[in-house]
């Protein structure tokens, strides 16, 4: 295998895995790494996730979500052998680019990824969508029904369009003040 057809240079690329396997992959791919001596080959492995705050019950709770479902990320020097022991790691389908060449991923990306991983204050995670029809729980308009019309994820509120004396009015609620109907 002297003959290597790939740039090894430390980079990272990006593989899929089945979806629910990421965190299985990537453990799978650290132990390889020690099994087989290949700590200066392969570097790091992760599953990116990001802090999300979900609203369930009427109780906020901060969740890790996956940012990108079914992939994982790999720091590595590409050749033959590394190639091979990655791609034929459990629950991996393939590797992000063609066939025979996979593509690295960008330093400006892994820096972007990186940066949404640290971010500490979590995003609000609505479980609503856009013209749903909910039940105002709490506020000066409890009791009315109304179609959702705008999602603030970043500051958790929702904008709800309320029938009031023959008319549509907006009013702008925390995701919290609605359940679904």
């Amino acid at each position: 295998m002297a003959n290597n057809r790939y740039d090894s240079s430390r980079q990272w690329y990006a593989i899929h895995t089945y979806s629910g396997y990421e965190e299985k992959v990537a453990d799978s791919i650290h132990q390889r790494i020690n099994a087989v001596d290949m700590a200066d080959k392969i570097f790091d492995v992760m599953v990116p996730k990001e802090k999300q705050i979900e609203i369930k019950n009427g109780k906020r709770k901060v969740v890790e979500k996956k940012i990108f479902q079914g992939y994982a990320l790999v720091e590595m020097k590409l050749t033959d052998e590394t190639w091979y022991i990655v791609r034929n790691t459990p629950g991996v389908t393939g590797f992000v680019g063609t066939s025979t060449q996979p593509t690295p991923v960008s330093d400006d990306e892994i820096r972007k990824i990186k940066k949404r991983m640290g971010v500490e204050d979590p995003k609000h995670f609505i479980d609503f969508s856009e013209g749903e029809v909910v039940s105002i729980t709490d506020g000066p308009f409890k009791g009315f029904d109304g179609a959702i019309s705008e999602i603030d994820n970043q500051k958790g509120k929702v904008k709800v369009m309320v029938s009031m004396f023959g008319r549509d009015t907006s009013v702008e609620l925390d995701a919290l003040q609605v359940k679904k109907v």
